[in-house]
């Protein structure tokens, strides 16, 4: 039987309901062995009667799911636990956990997962996201494997940087026989796998004297899922710093992307179904005293209105028309309707901003979720203003 960490696999659990379907009234329930007082497992309760060995072994041709024996491109973990991958470290499992570690994997991991007809879905850093509780269908891609930053590599011939759009070894953090310039300030530009974490990109910015990214100070989560939302705020946006992205269009190829092409918004890094596997960054020059000081303010400014510091998944919702709104962001429309401190079990509305929900130690994601819904139907009725999401949710 195929089992899991002593447990049996989703697959024979779907196998054994459906056995149980098939045998109604011809069979009865099967017994602890005789002597012992061990209750049989949950998972084989209501059986009525003890299905072949062949009807086990054959499960996946009548049972519609992914099966253990399936090969992957790249590491792969079956029903694995998603919310250690998320910011606010709440969610259930997914049937497949897939991790590549460089574009070239991730790129294949998609691919696997569209040969097989499931679209999956791309885990970063988890800092906009909610899992729903229980079980999710399906392939989940994580991008944690792929921290990688880098510079730029001359060309091979000595004469200036490489063009990353013609020469896709640029895209790679070990090209053969190239070494990175000896001045960073000779190309202030920087390449990020999907992986790569907002902080660690912050922090070799700055060390390398690359200014203009500290307003993303404090934001956690990873360079693809930023890309993808243009995440930000009132410091500034991702997409102010990208030169160029690479990702995975619809028919499973690179594609390289200026930002004049994407057109990214508010939130809203305008993709649609591609996938990020790197980005390109600019930067301008600037004494690393000062990008230090910068931060310093940022931050501080930061903590002050935010809960930099506790487990959320950051902004809940968007920030409603100014206009509609009287002036007023979703935090201060929460605030003004009374709503700072709301919680449902562990999760709680900030008491220091009140567009963010945090995780005070043993939160749900039903309880989040829970929370966010009601918190959004006070505000209509008080104010008559729909909120609308910020945070994303993976709820089946």
């Amino acid at each position: 039987m195929c089992m899991v960490r002593g447990r049996p696999s989703m697959v024979v659990k779907r196998a054994l309901r459906t056995w149980r379907w098939v045998c109604v009234g011809r069979g009865s329930m099967p017994q602890p062995v005789e002597g012992s007082r061990r209750p049989l497992p949950n998972w084989s309760r209501g059986l009525l009667t003890p299905p072949p060995s062949w009807f086990l072994e054959r499960a996946t041709l009548i049972v519609p799911m992914m099966t253990f024996s399936a090969s992957w491109p790249c590491a792969s973990t079956p029903e694995a636990d998603l919310s250690p991958h998320t910011f606010m470290r709440v969610g259930g499992r997914v049937e497949w956990f897939l991790e590549p570690t460089t574009p070239e994997e991730l790129r294949s991991a998609v691919n696997a997962c569209r040969e097989r007809g499931l679209a999956p879905r791309i885990l970063g850093g988890g800092a906009n996201l909610i899992i729903a509780d229980g079980i999710l269908p399906g392939v989940v891609i994580g991008t944690g494997r792929m921290n990688r930053l880098f510079r730029i590599w001359p060309a091979v011939d000595g004469e200036g940087s490489s063009d990353q759009e013609q020469d896709p070894s640029a895209w790679s953090a070990e090209p053969s026989g190239r070494v990175a310039p000896a001045d960073p300030a000779l190309d202030p530009r920087l390449v990020g796998w999907a992986g790569t974490t907002l902080p660690s990109l912050v922090r070799a910015a700055r060390d390398l004297g690359y200014g203009g990214i500290e307003g993303v100070v404090g934001i956690p989560g990873h360079l693809g899922g930023g890309v993808a939302m243009n995440a930000g705020g009132h410091w500034g946006e991702l997409w102010d710093h990208i030169e160029l992205v690479r990702v995975i269009d619809e028919e499973g190829e690179f594609l390289d992307l200026t930002p004049e092409q994407v057109q990214p918004g508010y939130r809203n890094g305008n993709l649609g179904t591609r996938v990020v596997a790197a980005a390109i960054l600019h930067f301008e020059p600037a004494p690393k005293a000062l990008i230090e000081q910068r931060m310093r303010e940022i931050l501080r400014e930061k903590n002050a209105v935010q809960p930099v510091s506790e487990r959320s998944a950051g902004c809940v919702f968007k920030n409603p028309d100014l206009e509609v709104s009287g002036g007023r962001g979703a935090g201060r429309l929460v605030d003004d309707c009374g709503l700072k401190g709301r919680s449902i079990g562990d999760a709680m509305v900030s008491p220091l901003h009140g567009n963010f929900v945090v995780n005070r130690g043993a939160a749900r994601a039903t309880d989040v979720l829970a929370l966010i819904e009601e918190v959004r139907a006070e505000v209509a009725q008080q104010t008559g203003i729909e909120l609308e999401l910020e945070v994303k949710r993976w709820l089946d």
